[in-house]
């Protein structure tokens, strides 16, 4: 059995595209890190994307974790720092964000393909074996993983709420997959 606890990186308060614009997190609020302290098992595997607000929040967490860039947020690519509603083709971004699946924005990714970099990451390290894995990520990251391990379509998946520095623990069974809480 594999435990996977993603964790949420600490906020950013940005309100646009950030996906892999590499920016700092927030930390003023002490007692959302020490919450989760307690409840973080101890002996896990630790993964991190390499961005620089889950490299933070993992030191934050005494983590010593492997940088893993599958585990960024989603690349909006020509639309990272513009604000949500500003891309410059309305189609395109209404198509990409009520139809997750192959549509990308220019020079960005797909679902489907930040989907594909996440499995294969869980793949790997569930092949390697049991345990649990502590995984500091990003919201597209920890939805990607729970619509792998639930089998929800993305616009399903695309409902969840993942909070700054909350946890999400999917527990993998040897095939079938267990969902213990979300963002918690």
């Amino acid at each position: 059995m594999r435990n996977w606890w993603f964790i949420r990186h600490a906020p950013t308060h940005e309100r646009r595209m950030v996906g892999q614009l590499d920016i700092d997190a927030d930390f003023s609020n002490a007692k959302s890190v020490n919450r989760l302290f307690p409840v973080l098992p101890q002996n896990a595997l630790h993964l991190c994307s390499d961005l620089t607000r889950a490299r933070q929040t993992a030191a934050a967490l005494n983590l010593n974790p492997h940088f893993d860039p599958r585990l960024r947020e989603i690349s909006y690519g020509e639309w990272e720092g513009l604000a949500f509603d500003a891309a410059p083709d309305p189609d395109l971004a209404r198509a990409f964000w009520e139809s997750p699946g192959d549509i990308a924005p220019p020079g960005g990714e797909s679902w489907n393909d930040l989907s594909a970099r996440v499995t294969a990451l869980i793949d790997e390290v569930n092949a390697a074996g049991d345990g649990p894995v502590i995984a500091v990520g990003h919201m597209g990251s920890i939805l990607a993983a729970l619509s792998y391990a639930t089998g929800l379509p993305p616009e399903r998946a695309l409902s969840f709420r993942i909070d700054p520095l909350s946890i999400t623990r999917l527990d993998y069974l040897d095939g079938p997959w267990a969902i213990s809480c979300v963002n918690a």
